[in-house]
């Protein structure tokens, strides 16, 4: 306490830090509540989709290998099928061992495709399904993770044990899964976040007028900055 009133943030502490933990210790206890039907039916569904693009990846490649081998999809790819490695960075050993390079040789490369998409559907299926599935309360049907405050160095809650502010969104799978989520009878799930916080704290404590002006007329402030000169540099 006397580090926090030296540095001036005890007040922080009492006024912020300290009811927040109150009420995270309260949403951690509680937990979310989960449809496992749902989760389970997503398994099946991506089960059954992963086992058929392993049959034509096998088909494609004249016979079944481990799709899970770097080494053996190396030999598939790049010396039974032929593959060219132009435009893969880091040599065709690495081709797919990176999500960047995978997808690249994806763009032109069919059966590259379906690996890529087999090896999306795995991990949904281990991290997510099984993953989160293992975890969920059998008696409640509710999962609880553990929020930190003091863990991200931007100062805000990070989720862990098991991550849920992970959760994909991007892909129809990813929001399959997260449409296992599920509110309490009568209750109803909300979704809300900042916008452009930072630029509006900035706003109000420079009262810079620009700011101000392209905040109060609904303005993409991101759109109306330059782009950065990529050839600049400050001056000594």
């Amino acid at each position: 306490m006397a580090e926090l009133e030296t540095s001036g943030l005890a007040r922080l502490y009492r006024d912020l830090e300290l009811p927040l933990a109150r009420v995270l210790a309260v949403m951690e206890s509680r937990g979310i509540a989960v449809d496992r039907e749902v989760l389970a039916q997503c398994g099946r569904d991506f089960r059954a989709t992963a086992d058929q693009l392993e049959t034509e990846i096998f088909a494609a490649a004249g016979g079944p290998f481990n799709l899970g081998s770097p080494a053996q999809l190396r030999e598939v790819l790049f010396t039974r099928l032929n593959l060219p490695t132009k435009g893969v960075k880091k040599g065709k050993n690495r081709a797919l061992g990176r999500r960047r390079r995978a997808h690249k040789l994806a763009e032109t490369t069919p059966v590259a495709a379906k690996i890529v998409e087999h090896r999306a559907l795995t991990k949904l299926m281990s991290t997510y399904v099984s993953g989160l599935g293992a975890l969920i309360d059998p008696r409640t049907s509710r999962l609880r993770t553990s929020f930190n405050q003091t863990v991200a160095a931007t100062g805000r809650l990070s989720s862990s044990e098991p991550n849920l502010q992970n959760i994909p969104v991007r892909s129809a799978e990813g929001r399959r899964i997260r449409s296992a989520f599920v509110a309490a009878p009568g209750m109803r799930l909300l979704s809300a976040d900042y916008s452009q916080i930072e630029l509006r704290v900035l706003a109000h404590l420079t009262a810079d007028p620009v700011l101000l002006e392209a905040f109060r007329s609904g303005e993409d402030v991101h759109r109306r900055t330059p782009p950065r000169c990529s050839r600049w540099r400050p001056t000594p």
